[in-house]
């Protein structure tokens, strides 16, 4: 009895079941595409701390992508939060604005600290990496990315420490 049900399962079209699960409104090989046109971009696009100052000085907006509880327990001065899980292309226009705007991005692999708000995260997966990927992808292009890996104590980089009465995901009560 086994063996016509086992036989009769090998029968069954294995790309039929894979075209069934298929998404189209998720394209990998698209977003390997991306990745590889924005590696030769983004290199060009790493500057150092104090290149990043001057442009934030000149109108670039500092774009904070981490969640809203780590912005809030601290963050480079003038930075403007949207967190990388809300990106879409209506809240990045209203963040943004238009396309060329210049954009500075940083995240916690930016700072020697490895502690929160900024707990180290692995490298290949690094937030800029993913936020500088898809600010592309929705067309912005003027992204400059902070390459240094500072302290969020030296008072060049001008972190604005956690504001009074701020939750964080630690201090939330149940």
């Amino acid at each position: 009895m086994i063996r016509p049900f086992i036989c009769l399962l090998a029968f069954i079209p294995l790309p039929t079941l894979a075209a069934s699960a298929t998404n189209p409104q998720v394209d990998f090989a698209a977003f390997q595409r991306l990745t590889s046109q924005v590696s030769p971009i983004r290199a060009k696009r790493l500057v150092s701390l104090e290149v990043f100052k001057e442009k934030a000085k000149s109108g670039a907006l500092i774009l904070d992508a981490r969640s809203a509880d780590a912005f809030a327990s601290g963050h480079i001065k003038g930075a403007i939060n949207l967190p990388f899980t809300d990106f879409t292309a209506e809240s990045l226009a209203a963040t943004i604005g238009g396309a060329k705007r210049p954009i500075l991005i940083y995240c916690n692999n930016n700072f020697s600290n490895h502690k929160s708000p900024v707990p180290l995260k692995a490298a290949p997966v690094a937030l800029n990496i993913q936020t500088f990927i898809n600010l592309t992808g929705y067309g912005y292009r003027n992204i400059y990315e902070l390459a240094d890996l500072v302290d969020f104590d030296d008072p060049k980089v001008e972190w604005v420490a956690a504001r009074t009465g701020a939750l964080t995901s630690s201090a939330a009560k149940p």
